[in-house]
């Protein structure tokens, strides 16, 4: 229940803000809405608002959904015809399949914008209050015989860049390093005023990380001390604070895509690619260190979800952005067959991740 209660609490604001992104450009541009619902299953509780709404909640936490009024896939035009003639005119003005291409995408688009404006809030917010760390990352030791060493790494040295990413505190280091596809990785390194530059190819060792996950790690052989008065962290203005979020969440998405490509090369390690089990495990011990942490991973996964659902997968809202987009260019929506195919599709990867991903949760604690 640590563990349970977090994650619950976590998931059911992350797809709130997601589905209310669907829910508020639906609203704005006159479809109607006749569901909203946190969860899958059977529900819980609700209510009905004025605009005639169901608002509920249901037993599975795991994602949730807003249906629209008169809501149903229009796979040819004489189809749609056929709907439209069963509505009355003022009905018709809520229909979803009767908007602009470009109406319907905004609403499709803005559930996955919702959660990347949530992690940007959550952020910022962090930034302005408890601050953002702005210590140099002085090397305070290089280990022997270790790649930085081979390097040429020396102590004292400052890191400036890492592959011409610009390092304003030392816990960017890890980080960068982690997070690189290239087999060598560049680093520009302040010694005595003189900028020189090192490559350096890091060892992937097997560890721990500070929760005491199993994970792996990119090893280079260097030590980063803060100085003698701790972190430099600094409260940042709102300009600011909005800035590093936006770098942040750039970054975090820029890193999940280089990750997920590699995997899909075969270059990646599928091991780190977890499911709910591992998220909501990950959640709770955030949690036990406090609130700052706990938003900071809402954040995370926010864009996790965000990303996902971005992706030109049919079942997932980038699926209907790309239907939208054949129906653009052919001037009508694909045939029933066609899309048929590709929700099949779909399903088939939605299901083969979801069981990858759960088996390696499953691993992870110890059941296989």
């Amino acid at each position: 229940m640590n563990y349970l209660l977090p994650f619950i609490i976590l998931i059911t604001i992350v797809v709130f803000i997601h589905e209310y992104g669907h829910y508020y450009f639906a609203r704005k541009f006159g479809v109607g809405v006749t569901d909203f619902s946190i969860g899958f299953g059977k529900e819980i509780f609700g209510w009905n608002d004025k605009h005639g709404t169901r608002w509920k909640v249901c037993w599975i936490p795991l994602g949730g959904y807003v249906k629209f009024f008169g809501d149903r896939n229009v796979f040819s035009q004489a189809e749609q015809k056929e709907i439209i003639n069963k509505y009355s005119e003022e009905d018709r003005q809520k229909l979803f399949i009767l908007k602009p291409i470009y109406q319907r995408s905004l609403i499709v688009a803005a559930g996955p914008l919702a959660n990347y404006v949530l992690a940007i809030i959550i952020f910022a917010l962090i930034n302005m209050t408890v601050g953002k760390d702005m210590t140099p990352a002085v090397i305070n030791e290089v280990q022997k015989n270790s790649p930085a060493f081979d390097a040429g790494f020396k102590m004292d040295d400052k890191i400036l860049y890492i592959n011409n990413k610009k390092i304003e505190s030392v816990m960017e280091v890890s980080a960068l390093i982690n997070t690189s596809t290239s087999e060598t990785i560049e680093f520009l390194v302040l010694r005595n005023d003189q900028e020189i530059s090192l490559l350096v190819k890091p060892n992937l060792v097997s560890t721990k990380d500070y929760l005491g996950n199993s994970v792996k790690k990119k090893i280079i052989g260097i030590k980063l001390s803060p100085p003698a008065n701790g972190y430099a962290k600094e409260p940042l203005s709102p300009t600011k604070a909005i800035y590093y979020s936006i770098k942040e969440v750039w970054f975090v998405t820029t890193a999940s895509l280089n990750y997920l490509g590699q995997m899909i090369i075969g270059s990646g390690d599928s091991s780190q690619l977890g499911g709910p089990i591992r998220i909501a495990k990950i959640t709770g011990q955030v949690a036990e260190y406090g609130i700052i942490p706990f938003f900071s991973i809402m954040a995370y996964i926010s864009i996790s979800l965000g990303l996902i659902n971005l992706f030109p997968i049919p079942m997932l809202d980038g699926g209907h952005l790309l239907f939208y987009l054949f129906e653009k260019i052919m001037g009508k929506p694909l045939n029933q067959k066609t899309q048929e195919g590709f929700f099949r599709i779909g399903l088939f990867l939605l299901i083969f991740l979801m069981f990858f991903a759960t088996f390696n949760d499953l691993k992870e604690i110890g059941l296989f």
